[in-house]
């Protein structure tokens, strides 16, 4: 997404429901910090807090940089009668969350923040402290998967009336409303969630289409009801590297050649896992991470990334740690009472 058009409040549906306030901090003429302040009353909605974020936080290495900025963001949301700020979110969980405390030592991941390793000092300087980690995966297709989590998955899909088809790219309108129903009820009772209006979430949904391969975009079925999905997406900021931030005037010409003429996609990135609730624990996430995993291996690919998935979750961090999952980034979400 444009990034213009991505805080256009014209043109994206996340402001139907928010309202934003930026601020750019300068030193002697020069732009040395900036960042965002949401309130989202589709928070206050689903959860039933007054809770604002913040996010889009850029600084310089100076704690004065960052306490003003802070500073400017906790009193735009404490005047708006809310009683917490966490972040960084941008806009949301729905979109990029966390700050990277762990694993600078690995490339940025597809779609997930990336920050200097100064910034955690300078926002628990600020007063803020630890909410929630992220944690991201990576697994090798030189590490195959467990035989026993193998089995166990086609034994499942033997025996059950679950079915796994690929997403039909070509109709893709059609499978974003199927996933739309799945992810609000799969994430409904997670921590941070909120809900994704049809509108805003067909307007993330455009973006993915070309990222995507149909067969790492998978829709599970029982009874030829779609019950759970996962979204893997090509990794293609090596290939955004090459072109050093300069899409136009071909820029985009080559890339467009790097992913569709003759592909230089190494690996990827499963960026959604959900599975509505009424069908959790029957083995399907094992279906879905085993089919994803042979995928990707079939396409001659070095691996993907995983998440991120929350520190608590240890149903779906067990799952991951079986198939041989290695934990590569850590991302925290902080917090203060305003």
């Amino acid at each position: 997404m444009d990034r213009r058009d991505y805080l256009n409040e014209s043109k994206n549906p996340f402001f139907e429901h928010a309202t934003c306030a930026f601020w750019i901090a300068r030193d002697q003429g020069r732009d040395v910090g900036r960042i965002a302040a949401v309130h989202d009353v589709d928070w206050e909605k689903h959860h039933g807090d007054k809770v604002g974020y913040f996010g889009m936080f850029d600084a310089a290495n100076d704690p004065q940089v960052a306490e003003a900025l802070i500073g400017a963001a906790r009193s735009w949301l404490q005047e708006r009668g809310l009683s917490q700020m966490i972040g960084p979110m941008d806009l949301s969980t729905n979109y990029m969350a966390g700050l990277l405390i762990e694993g600078f030592d690995s490339p940025p991941g597809m779609q997930m923040p990336y920050n200097p390793a100064y910034y955690e000092q300078l926002i628990e300087g600020c007063g803020l402290s630890k909410v929630k980690d992220l944690w991201q995966w990576y697994l090798s297709t030189d590490t195959p998967i467990p035989d026993k989590v193998s089995r166990v998955a086609d034994k499942i899909r033997k025996r059950s009336r679950i079915t796994v088809r690929p997403m039909d790219l070509g109709r893709w309108d059609q499978e974003v409303g199927r996933v739309i129903e799945i992810y609000n009820d799969a994430w409904d009772q997670n921590w941070g969630f909120v809900p994704v209006g049809e509108r805003e979430f067909r307007h993330i949904a455009a973006d993915l289409k070309m990222v995507l391969r149909p067969e790492l975009a998978l829709m599970a079925e029982v009874d030829g009801e779609p019950v759970a999905f996962s979204i893997a997406v090509m990794n293609i900021n090596p290939l955004l590297k090459k072109l050093d931030g300069k899409l136009f005037p071909f820029g985009l010409l080559r890339l467009l050649w790097d992913l569709k003429v003759r592909p230089k996609v190494r690996d990827c990135r499963l960026i959604v896992l959900g599975i509505k609730s009424g069908f959790r624990r029957r083995g399907i996430d094992s279906i879905l991470f085993v089919d994803t995993h042979r995928a990707v291996s079939e396409l001659g690919w070095d691996g993907g990334e995983l998440g991120w998935t929350l520190e608590d979750n240890d149903m779906v961090n067990r799952a991951i740690e079986s198939m041989q999952g290695e934990k590569i980034k850590n991302y925290r979400v902080y917090g203060v009472d305003l």
